[in-house]
């Protein structure tokens, strides 16, 4: 099917709805992270989605500002024991992680759709 048959969908919505970015029906995932080789309600091909370790860098980005943030914080303010902090950024960085991952996933996927990202080549 040709693309301007499709409305735009909004990459923010692709990313938290995890929905093809073309049709906004199909599933983005098979698995946690397993981008399927097309989608199962459109066809589109996934071969252009290529996230490569984007998402994470910007997860390690963001949760590592937050949980230092307040770690320093905390320690700054309260001067709690070692394992006050385990218990509170453990599981803060568990959640942060895992719980972005998917998400920022779907919505750099939908970002190369919509932009037409391909693999870069030289003209020589």
């Amino acid at each position: 099917m040709d693309d301007r048959f499709y409305p735009l969908q909004s990459s923010l919505k692709v990313g938290l709805t995890n929905c093809c970015p073309r049709c906004g029906e199909g599933k983005l995932f098979t698995g946690f992270l397993t981008i399927p080789p097309k989608c199962d309600k459109c066809g589109l091909d996934y071969a252009f989605a290529d996230a490569g370790d984007g998402p994470a860098v910007f997860i390690i980005m963001i949760a590592g500002f937050i949980v230092v943030g307040l770690a320093l914080y905390v320690e700054f303010t309260y001067q709690p024991p070692y394992w006050v902090h385990a218990v509170l950024w453990i599981p803060l960085i568990l959640l942060l992680t895992i719980g972005l991952l998917r998400p920022l996933k779907g919505w750099l996927v939908a970002q190369q759709y919509k932009h037409k990202a391909r693999e870069g080549r030289l003209d020589i």
